[in-house]
């Protein structure tokens, strides 16, 4: 080995120890303030339905709406291909994995909405509604029938329709809890977030909730979602966003674009109100950046251009769609919201098509990673935490399958996680310790 080292310091040891010490609230407030990608499925839409209209079929009709919709304007792989520009390599195995997931799970995050979509009411009918979103919730878990996620967007903090708000989610969670508890995969939108103060509120009626039904203190989060200029930029020049987050002590679980209500709060014309308008990416620039390593996750709008009509409008309607999700798909938004059954088949092509077409580079350079090989590219721990993040999203949206995943990789699904999910400052991780049994 040559010659050995002479290894010599100057520093006392203690030196170490008083930096260490100096800072220690440092490192408190960084586990607190950051702790990471909560490691749980993100689901790959939001579908929103409104509160008068949800019925105890809505997920198994739209999946069958969507199925139709493929029949009738794409009824095989090369026509569906045709429409959305997919490679011959990608048709097949996109259009069959489609239609599975529209059979199997048409829809993985569902929001019944007591907010725009369903309006004004008078009091007695809104309370009957809320009780009855939740007597259907709670059966479509008990008959595991539901989505993955399931919850509604209430009313929002403002004045004219806090007290509204407060009461349908009061009747909601407590259908809940009297039918047996809140699911694990409850979800609750706050719409409308101009304060900070406006998420407190909400956190205070949360706790009092969970004291009032004595559940584990921190249990229900909520998603916030940003419809308004103030909620980017305040007044003093800061990021209001980022001041939410913290407002949330913790139970922040999203944050949600809202396409035409910001555009319009910006002034931007009607006809050019989309997810890609230069407003629309500045929002969600700045969204991306507060929620960076909170562990809140970031969801993108959706299109109001709905695929209906003769063919040819529907093939419009679908290519808008699917170009606006492989864009967001790029610039890290694996979120959106899809407004109605026509969209799914386009919402899951997109998706299905990003995975499966880079799914292959990725695992060659995660294993190559994982093994220690030199490549044509040289990737640090970052870059294979984004590469196994990438493939897990995958494998979760039915994208992937975890045979191809493992054979390429020589990883486990719990080898996989340990490289998407690894302790904060260790960089110098083995990928042999992460491949699981």
């Amino acid at each position: 080995m040559g010659q050995q080292e002479k290894v010599t310091t100057s520093l006392a040891g203690t030196v170490g120890e008083e930096i260490s010490a100096s800072l220690a609230p440092v490192d408190a407030e960084l586990e607190r303030a950051y702790p990471g990608d909560p490691g749980t499925r993100q689901p790959v839409h939001t579908v929103y339905v409104p509160g008068d209209v949800f019925a105890a079929d809505t997920i198994r009709s739209w999946g069958d709406q969507a199925l139709a919709a493929l029949d009738e304007h794409a009824p095989d792989a090369a026509s569906f291909a045709a429409v959305l520009g997919l490679t011959d390599e990608l048709a097949e195995p996109v259009h069959s994995r489609v239609r599975a997931k529209l059979e199997r799970e048409p829809v993985e995050d569902l929001r019944v909405d007591f907010e725009d979509g369903y309006g004004p009411r008078p009091d007695a009918e809104e309370d009957e509604a809320a009780a009855h979103a939740a007597r259907l919730i709670a059966e479509a878990y008990a008959k595991g029938m539901a989505a993955p996620y399931m919850g509604i967007r209430m009313k929002c903090m403002e004045a004219a329709v806090r007290e509204r708000g407060i009461r349908t989610l009061d009747i909601f969670l407590t259908g809940l809890v009297e039918a047996g508890g809140l699911p694990d995969g409850l979800v609750l939108t706050l719409p409308k977030v101009t304060y900070p103060e406006q998420v407190t509120a909400m956190v205070r009626l949360l706790e009092a909730f969970e004291k009032a039904r004595g559940l584990e203190p921190g249990r229900i989060g909520f998603e916030i979602q940003i419809e308004t200029s103030q909620s980017i930029l305040a007044t003093d020049g800061t990021a209001t966003v980022a001041r939410m987050i913290q407002a949330a002590e913790g139970r922040a679980t999203g944050l949600h674009y809202g396409t035409f209500d910001y555009s319009a709060c910006l002034g931007v014309s009607a006809a050019y109100q989309a997810s890609d308008h230069p407003a629309a990416d500045h929002a969600k620039a700045v969204m991306q950046v507060a929620a960076a390593g909170t562990g809140v996750r970031l969801s993108d709008g959706s299109t109001n251009v709905l695929p209906i009509g003769p063919t040819e409008k529907v093939h419009d309607a679908w290519r808008l769609h699917y170009g606006l999700t492989r864009r967001a798909l790029a610039r890290a938004y694996y979120q959106g919201w899809d407004m109605h059954p026509g969209h799914l088949p386009t919402r899951y092509a997109a998706v299905f098509a990003f995975y499966r077409e880079g799914y292959q580079q990725a695992a060659v350079r995660l294993a190559r990673y994982a093994g220690r090989v030199g490549g044509d590219v040289m990737d640090e721990p970052a870059t294979a935490k984004a590469l196994s993040g990438y493939l897990l999203r995958g494998l979760d949206c039915g994208a992937l399958d975890l045979a191809e995943v493992t054979e390429a990789t020589g990883l486990t699904r719990a080898g996989l996680e340990g490289f998407a999910a690894p302790r904060r400052g260790d960089l110098t991780v083995s990928g042999k310790e992460h491949t699981g049994p």
